[in-house]
């Protein structure tokens, strides 16, 4: 088997798809697509069931028969929120499209589920899943004309059947202003997102590499799951302290429940000072140091 694109093929069983009435179309129905595309396309090595396990530390499995070629997925038992499920679904379906030539077990963590930049095969199966899930053209759709907030993510989560945390990494793939999503805990950084133009204005949280604290005046710290969405402005280096002093972003909040609680945070900046307009010596920074912590 040769190298597979996830966007390819994920968007090859979305054109399949389109066939359906738009209330039968999203959310898609993971399992019985897994199920049925791959007793007829793969029919000498199908996905025969999907069932819950209870294994420590485990979000998401795909497993073939010892004996024979079939193939099971799972998803933890203690995931109670339907996008979640959802998504460790379609990112096990990943990798039995992508890689199941590769190995006979694939056992994955919820830090799996969210590693969208990384180059390997847990990143090929987030982003074959979130192709599946919010194919881009529709996502587009959906938000054409309406301003970046916690409700235009909540109004795409309802559509796919999605996190509000899926649905905030996903826009960040079409914004075309600077944004940048974060995901916050006890007031620590637990990771963050910069779309294109964020990062090529050197704004960004390199969360895998250090420990970050939210910023004391951040609305990140005072939300509450009873609060709702909450919106306030601030100083744009009170989070990257290379912003000039006058710049405001506006920060979205939402304080998340349930069985993984946090806080998701979407930071929204002006248009950057073109390259050519900064002063000589702030272009002499090493492309790797500016680019390290994505490795």
């Amino acid at each position: 088997m040769g190298a597979k694109r996830p966007m390819a093929e994920a968007n090859k069983i979305s054109q399949l798809l389109r066939v359906l009435p738009d209330d039968e179309r999203f959310p898609v129905d993971v399992e019985k697509v897994a199920l049925e595309l791959s007793r007829v396309r793969y029919s000498d090595d199908p996905i025969v069931s999907i069932n819950t396990f209870d294994i420590d530390g485990v979000e998401g499995l795909l497993g073939r028969h010892p004996t024979d070629r079939k193939w099971k997925i799972g998803y933890n038992h203690r995931i109670q929120s339907p996008g979640r499920i959802r998504f460790t679904l379609a990112h096990e379906f990943g990798h039995y499209i992508l890689h199941r030539e590769m190995k006979s077990e694939f056992r994955c963590s919820l830090r799996d589920m969210h590693e969208w930049d990384q180059r390997d095969i847990e990143a090929e199966a987030d982003v074959f899943a979130s192709y599946l899930l919010m194919p881009l053209d529709d996502y587009r759709n959906q938000v054409a004309g309406l301003l970046p907030s916690i409700e235009m993510l909540r109004h795409c989560g309802n559509r796919y059947g999605v996190s509000l945390m899926a649905a905030a990494l996903k826009w960040t793939e079409i914004a075309t202003k600077r944004a940048v999503v974060v995901a916050a805990r006890d007031g620590f950084v637990l990771w963050a997102r910069s779309n294109n133009a964020a990062f090529r204005s050197r704004v960004y949280l390199p969360a895998k590499k250090l420990t970050i604290p939210v910023p004391e005046e951040s609305i990140l710290n005072q939300v509450s799951v009873r609060s709702g969405p909450v919106t306030a402005k601030q100083r744009a280096n009170l989070w990257f302290e290379k912003e000039p002093g006058d710049i405001e972003l506006v920060e979205h909040a939402l304080a998340i429940g349930g069985d993984y609680p946090y806080t998701l945070g979407l930071l929204l900046l002006p248009d950057a000072t073109p390259l050519w307009e900064l002063p000589e010596d702030d272009l002499l920074i090493p492309v790797d140091q500016a680019l390290r912590w994505r490795k």
